[in-house]
C-alpha cells in the first residue's frame, strides 16, 4: 500500500472522530450549513469524496471508450466472448450506441458537479476564496471531461433545487466557464508538490487543465462538432497556452525523471515520479478499480506456470483489447520509440522481470510450451465481422501486439484483479510536447525553446534518437503526432489528439471504409452518445447530432 494512501486513510478516519459525520454524499438538507473551516483535518474529509470521484470511472469505462475509439486499441472477441452486446467493438468502428456501457458513466461526472456544489456551499460559499478553490478545481475538471466527451454539457456551478432541471449549454460557453474559473482559482491553489498534495487539485494541476484547454480551443469553440477542420487549425489562446507552460517549467517543480519509462508506470509509482503534475492514486486493496492489465493481458496468461510477467497469475485475463496494426508501426522504429518499446509486446514474447519491468532473454512460453510469438496483423474468423473475432484458441490470443505499461503484479493483481498503478493524467512531459505544438501553430517562442528541442527533451530521457534536423512546418507537426501516440499511449489523450490534429476520421484496424460495414466516418462521432441513463434522467435533454433519437 502506498504511503500517500494510508496517510489520506488516516485523515478521513481521524475526521470521523472529530467531526462524527462520515457520509460525504448524503441528501443536501442534511449538510452542514457551516463547516468548521479551521479544522484542516475535517476539510480534508470532506474534499476526498471529490477528489477520487473518478476512481472507478477512470480505471476501467473511461479507458475502454478512449483507446478503442482512438487508432491504439480494437476490442477483439473470442468465440463471441467479450463481445458484451457491442460495448467494445463499437467504439472501434465509431458506431456508438446509447446503449454502451463503455459510455455509461455521465453521471458519475454530474454527480462530482452536485459534490463539489455542496462542499462550496457547506465551507462559505465563492467568499471562500483559498478553501473552496480544489472543489471548483475538480468542477473545473469534471466539466472539462463532459463538454470534452460530450460536446454540449449542462454547467452545474450551483446546487440545483427538487425537481429542478439544467438543459445543456453550448460546448463553446462550457470552454469558456472553464477558462473563468480556472483564471480565478490558480492564484488561490497550492502551489506544494509533495506527497501531502499527490493526487489533489493544485495550482499546477489547474495550469495543465487550462493548457489542455487551450490547446484544443479551436476544437470546443467551433460552431458544431463536426465544423472543426484541423487544416484550418487558428488559435487565439497559443500564447496564453505557452506562457501557462512556461509557469510549470520553470516552477522547477517537475521534471522527466530519472528513472525508467517502466518504472514510472510500475505498480509501485507514485509521489516520487517527478513527471507526474496529477495523477489518480490507486491501491489494489484500498483504492480499488483501476483494470488496465486485464484488459490488455494475453488471454491465455493464467493458464501458464510463469506469464510474461514473471510470475504465476492467480486471475484470468479478459485480453480482448489490443492494438491496431497502424498504432503498433509507432514501436517498430526504435531510433524514435527508444525504451518505450519495451512497454509493447511484439513478435516473439520474452518474459519481464516482475521487479525492474524490464525484458528479460527467457522465451515466455505459451499453453503448448512454445514461444509466444503476436502478430502486428489482424485476421478475423470471418471478414467484415462486426463482433471482431479472431478465434477462442492460440491462433486468436497471438493477434495484435499488445501493452505491458502498466505492469500486472499478482500479489495486487489477485485481488479483484484491481491494480496498484498510479493513473497520471497530467505530466511534464505533455507540457514541453504540448508548448512545442503551439508554437508550431503560430505560438511566440519563449526561452529560447524550438519546438525540435522540447521534442528532443523527450527523446533524450527514452534513449530514442533526436529529431531529425531540416523538417518543414507540416513534418514536424506530424512528427509531433506520432512522439506524442508513442509517449502518452494507454493515458487516454489519443482520441484527445487525433481530433485536434485531423486524424480521427483516419482508417486504422477495423476503422476501415472497406470491408466493414459497421464503420463509421461521420464528424458528429467525435463526441459520444448521450446514454439512455442520462436521456431518462434528464427527458429535456435531446440526443447529440448525427445519433438516433433514443426511445426508452
Amino acid at each position: 500500500m502506498k504511503a500517500n494512501i494510508k496517510s489520506l486513510f488516516s485523515i478521513c478516519v481521524a475526521a470521523t472522530l472529530i467531526t462524527g459525520c462520515t457520509d460525504l454524499d448524503v441528501a443536501v438538507e442534511s449538510q452542514y450549513t457551516e463547516y468548521p473551516t479551521d479544522n484542516e483535518i475535517a476539510v480534508e474529509a470532506k474534499m476526498a469524496d471529490v477528489y477520487y470521484q473518478l476512481r472507478g470511472t477512470f480505471g476501467r469505462r473511461y479507458m475502454e471508450v478512449m483507446s478503442l475509439s482512438s487508432d491504439e486499441y480494437t476490442a477483439v472477441s473470442y468465440g463471441g466472448g467479450w463481445y458484451d452486446s457491442g460495448a467494445y467493438a463499437h467504439p472501434s468502428f465509431h458506431n456508438f450506441t446509447a446503449e454502451d456501457a463503455t459510455i455509461d458513466w455521465m453521471g458519475n461526472l454530474t454527480s462530482g458537479c452536485t459534490k463539489a456544489n455542496q462542499i462550496i456551499r457547506d465551507l462559505g460559499g465563492d467568499e471562500a476564496g483559498s478553501i473552496i478553490a480544489p472543489a471548483r478545481a475538480m468542477r473545473a475538471f469534471f466539466h472539462f471531461i463532459m463538454m470534452d466527451c460530450w460536446g454540449d454539457a449542462p454547467i452545474l456551478n450551483k446546487l440545483l433545487n427538487d425537481g429542478e432541471y439544467v438543459d445543456r449549454s453550448p460546448r463553446k460557453e462550457v470552454a469558456e466557464f472553464i477558462e473563468k474559473e480556472l483564471k480565478e482559482i490558480i492564484p488561490q491553489l497550492t502551489d506544494e508538490v509533495s506527497s501531502n498534495t499527490y493526487g489533489k487539485p493544485t495550482k499546477w494541476m489547474a495550469e495543465a487543465l487550462l493548457i489542455k484547454l487551450y490547446i484544443n480551443w479551436p476544437v470546443y469553440t467551433a460552431e458544431s462538432v463536426d465544423k472543426y477542420d484541423a487544416s484550418a487549425y487558428s488559435n487565439p489562446k497559443l500564447n496564453d497556452c505557452i506562457a501557462l507552460c512556461d509557469d510549470i517549467i520553470k516552477s522547477g517543480k517537475f521534471n522527466l525523471g530519472s528513472m525508467t519509462y517502466q518504472k514510472k508506470f510500475g505498480p509501485d509509482n507514485g509521489a516520487n515520479v517527478e513527471d507526474f503534475i496529477y495523477a489518480m492514486p490507486y491501491d489494489t486493496y484500498t483504492e480499488k478499480g483501476l483494470q488496465y492489465g486485464r484488459a490488455r493481458t494475453w488471454k491465455a496468461a493464467k493458464d501458464v506456470e510463469i506469464s510474461y510477467y514473471g510470475m504465476q497469475l492467480s486471475q484470468s485475463a479478459g485480453g480482448y483489447i489490443t492494438m491496431t496494426p497502424e498504432f503498433a508501426e509507432l514501436f517498430e522504429d526504435a531510433s524514435k520509440a527508444g525504451d518505450r518499446a519495451k512497454s509493447v509486446l511484439m513478435g516473439p514474447v520474452y518474459v519481464y522481470n516482475p521487479t525492474t519491468y524490464e525484458p528479460t532473454q527467457e522465451p515466455a512460453l505459451d499453453t503448448e510450451g512454445k514461444q509466444i510469438v503476436l502478430t502486428k496483423d489482424i485476421t478475423l474468423e470471418t471478414p467484415g465481422d462486426p463482433q471482431i473475432g479472431v478465434g477462442d484458441n492460440l491462433k486468436g490470443y497471438n493477434q495484435g501486439y499488445r501493452s505491458v505499461k502498466f505492469f500486472v503484479i499478482d500479489d495486487d493483481y489477485r485481488n479483484g484483479r484491481d491494480q496498484s498503478n498510479d493513473l497520471p493524467i497530467f505530466r511534464y512531459a505533455d507540457i514541453l510536447l504540448t508548448k512545442a505544438e503551439a508554437i508550431l501553430r503560430g505560438g511566440t517562442a519563449t526561452n529560447g525553446d524550438t519546438p525540435e528541442s522540447l521534442m528532443n527533451q523527450i527523446r533524450a530521457y527514452v534513449h530514442a534518437d533526436n529529431v531529425q534536423a531540416g523538417l518543414s512546418k507540416e513534418q514536424l507537426l506530424d512528427e509531433l503526432y506520432d512522439e506524442r501516440g508513442r509517449e502518452f499511449f494507454d493515458e487516454n489523450w489519443r482520441r484527445n489528439d487525433m481530433i485536434r490534429f485531423g486524424h480521427f476520421e483516419d482508417e486504422f484496424f477495423p476503422h476501415y471504409k472497406t470491408g466493414f460495414s459497421e464503420a463509421n466516418f461521420d464528424k458528429t462521432r467525435r463526441i459520444f452518445p448521450l446514454h439512455r441513463d442520462m436521456l431518462n434522467t434528464n427527458p429535456n435533454w435531446k440526443q447529440n447530432p448525427g445519433y438516433p433519437e433514443y426511445h426508452n
